[in-house]
């Protein structure tokens, strides 16, 4: 489920920490948690997709990394970071 380059401009914008900044951990962390939202919707419909479905197992994998070196790194950013979007309660 790729995402289109429209909203992958709006999510960099949202997310960048500089004017240049396109590939950050918190801008991987926002694009990741919208491909895992999308296919989580697409996986409602098509419960025997196990390949995408192991895509989105990989994906979640990745989050977590990237959100384990955002929180060694600065605790308040990834507070910050885990209350936009939603992720953790």
């Amino acid at each position: 489920m790729a995402l289109k380059q429209q909203r992958k401009q709006e999510i960099i914008s949202e997310y960048q920490t500089h004017e240049t900044d396109t590939g950050s951990a918190d801008v991987q962390v926002a694009m990741l948690t919208e491909k895992i939202s999308k296919l989580s919707a697409h996986l409602k419909d098509n419960k025997q997709d196990y390949s995408s479905q192991r895509g989105l197992l990989k994906m979640i994998g990745k989050r977590k990394r990237l959100l384990t070196y955002i929180q060694k790194q600065s605790v308040e950013r990834y507070r910050a970071l885990i209350t936009r979007l939603g992720i953790r309660g």
